[in-house]
């Protein structure tokens, strides 16, 4: 393989860009942060910023529609999670926890579920608080995907 490893953020509500900021630059990649509105990024670092129209999966459809294998993901979004995998890319959770081809269909139906429930009327409560931990998961499975990705013959900077 000779394609390089890019790196696609779904940045609106995303808790770890910097972390994942800080991957890409140790293994000079480069990232799309993709929102409906300006984020600032550092400066050095080759990050291309991509402002979507505003709209309900604007931005998924901008990352579905490019991300392939080789490339990695950055959602807590389940159904872009489902689009992306399903094209063979790495897809991490803010939380670093892997969407993978095996866990999807079941993130699906407890994310279906749940929302359905909602709609109810029911208290579903809601995810933990993100925290610390959560940092530190996500950077070990940012850092795992890339050399993973490398491993495979992708390229790294």
């Amino acid at each position: 393989m000779s394609k390089p490893i890019l790196i696609y953020i779904d940045a609106d509500a995303c808790p770890v860009k910097n972390e994942a900021y800080r991957v890409a630059e140790r293994h000079r990649l480069k990232v799309f942060l993709v929102a409906n509105s300006f984020i600032a990024t550092p400066y050095g670092l080759d990050i291309e910023r991509v402002i979507v129209e505003a709209g309900p999966d604007v931005a998924d459809d901008w990352i579905a529609e490019r991300a392939v294998e080789g490339d990695i993901v950055i959602t807590a979004d389940v159904p872009l999670a489902a689009r992306t995998v399903a094209k063979g890319a790495e897809v991490l959770a803010p939380n670093g926890k892997p969407f993978t081809a095996s866990s999807i269909g079941m993130q699906l139906a407890t994310r279906n579920l749940m929302q359905d429930l909602r709609e109810a009327g029911e208290i579903t409560g809601g995810p933990r608080p993100f925290g610390p931990r959560d940092r530190s998961e996500f950077l070990q499975a940012m850092e795992r995907a890339v050399m993973r990705l490398k491993r495979k013959g992708f390229l790294g900077g």
